[in-house]
């Protein structure tokens, strides 16, 4: 059976935007099956919503099955690993630009925050964390991925003057998120 990749994008995004292609791409070479999903509004997302569709689409999950998450995307993932069942686990995560709390600047996505997350129960899921920040983000401060990185104990890099890591930043390829996923699916 095929190790599965699910990448999720953030607010405003689209799985055609930034390095996801790329990443799809590079994964598949390495003969991932690699799905990059549709968010639906992804304008005015609603939490629910999103994680009906990543319900809906990621079935069965299992140490096979790998997500990476950009912005919004990593609050998603984040929430879809509480709802799995007692022994379902997932091979690990990638979180790129990655928050967990309100930034309480963008009204827009507000409703992601009203239950909390509950770092104890993803610990459960998901064994594996890698965190990838940027030292110059102008949406998501580096403390925030601090935070995820002491909540989990995951592998925290930090990206030197790389904005939101997306591609208003120059990122239309990310090898880092290849070689870090290939790490740990290994």
């Amino acid at each position: 059976m095929k190790k599965r990749v699910f990448i999720i994008h953030g607010w405003e995004g689209s799985p055609q935007g930034n390095w996801f292609p790329w990443v799809k791409a590079e994964l598949e070479e390495h003969n991932f099956e690699s799905i990059i999903l549709e968010m639906p509004n992804s304008n005015f997302p609603i939490q629910e919503r999103w994680l009906e569709k990543m319900q809906e689409v990621i079935t069965h999950p299992n140490e096979r099955t790998f997500l990476i998450g950009h912005s919004l995307g990593c609050v998603s993932i984040l929430h879809y690993l509480e709802t799995l069942k007692e022994h379902q686990e997932v091979g690990g995560i990638i979180l790129v630009a990655g928050f967990s709390e309100s930034l309480g600047t963008i009204p827009e996505i507000e409703n992601f925050f009203k239950k909390q997350i509950c770092y104890e129960k993803i610990k459960l899921h998901c064994k594996k964390f890698i965190i990838i920040n940027s030292d110059n983000d102008p949406a998501v401060p580096i403390k925030r991925g601090e935070l995820l990185r002491d909540k989990f104990n995951a592998k925290f890099i930090v990206l030197k003057k790389a904005g939101h890591i997306n591609r208003k930043s120059g990122y239309l390829k990310l090898p880092i998120v290849v070689e870090e996923l290939l790490k740990i699916s290994n």
